[in-house]
């Protein structure tokens, strides 16, 4: 009779502590930052600087895990095994102090599971990155403009522009500014095929702002310019983007696009 009272304490305490866990947000696109329930942790609040990144992996991880060995050959590349596990332990230790200020809460946050660790498992987490591709996939399936916009929005920024020469964020990086520039190109063409020219040229500027050698988004917007009836714009951006391979790659355009220039000189285009 006292081992299930006991029990059932032990249920009883587990719930209370389950219900607790607060919620926790993470931000990767244009600057790193997580909260927990109210409270907001910008990247200065992070003491330890490899606390912080493990966090980030972690956030950019499938299901938000990652084995011990993998995360210590990513944090310490080439330092010994012994070394790398202290390293660890100590980053371990200071990320889950900056997420929790209850020692046991934050390895609720940031738990241990076998030889793996993981955020939080127990309780509610939304990452950006994930918010954005999962965004994008729907925008695609429904091919509509105000879905495109929503995913777009969703891209604050580059990710972790702060880790900028870290080799395990700069994949990452160019896999998701290929998705932001890709959802703007798409929008553009869904603009100009519905005949919205202005809306369909916003689009293309932000791709070429994002990619300013993206020779298929400057020809986007030498045809809408053209389209919406301002020829002489169209043609500027030819001079501008010839510019901008010149001093950036060395290159010139493409005969596709230098034979849209002459077909705008002409006249004969659309």
């Amino acid at each position: 009779m006292t081992s299930s009272s006991g029990s059932e304490s032990m249920a009883g305490s587990e719930t209370q502590t389950s219900a607790t866990l607060e919620a926790m947000r993470v931000w990767l696109l244009g600057s790193f930052r997580v909260s927990v329930g109210p409270r907001t942790l910008e990247e200065s609040q992070w003491h330890l600087k490899k606390a912080a990144a493990l966090v980030k992996l972690l956030a950019l991880s499938p299901a938000h895990h990652l084995h011990r060995e993998q995360l210590m050959d990513l944090l310490w590349p080439g330092l010994g095994k012994k070394a790398a596990s202290n390293n660890l332990r100590y980053a371990l230790h200071g990320a889950r102090r900056t997420l929790a200020s209850d020692p046991g809460m934050g390895s609720r946050y940031l738990a241990s599971e076998d030889e793996s660790l993981v955020l939080c498992p127990q309780g509610s987490i939304w990452v950006d990155t994930d918010a954005f591709e999962e965004a994008a996939i729907t925008a695609r399936h429904s091919r509509n403009p105000a879905a495109y916009q929503v995913a777009i929005h969703l891209y604050a920024g580059e990710l972790l522009p702060d880790e900028r020469y870290e080799e395990w964020a700069e994949s990452r990086r160019q896999e998701l500014r290929n998705v932001f520039v890709s959802l703007l190109m798409e929008l553009a063409r869904l603009y100009e095929e519905r005949g919205e020219y202005e809306a369909g040229i916003e689009a293309l500027q932000s791709a070429v702002s994002e990619e300013p050698t993206y020779e298929e988004a400057h020809a986007g917007l030498m045809r809408l310019y053209t389209l919406s009836g301002r020829q002489g714009e169209a043609l500027a951006y030819y001079e501008h983007l010839q510019e901008v391979l010149s001093e950036r790659l060395g290159t010139q355009p493409g005969r596709f696009t230098r034979r849209l220039r002459d077909e705008i000189m002409a006249g004969i285009f659309p």
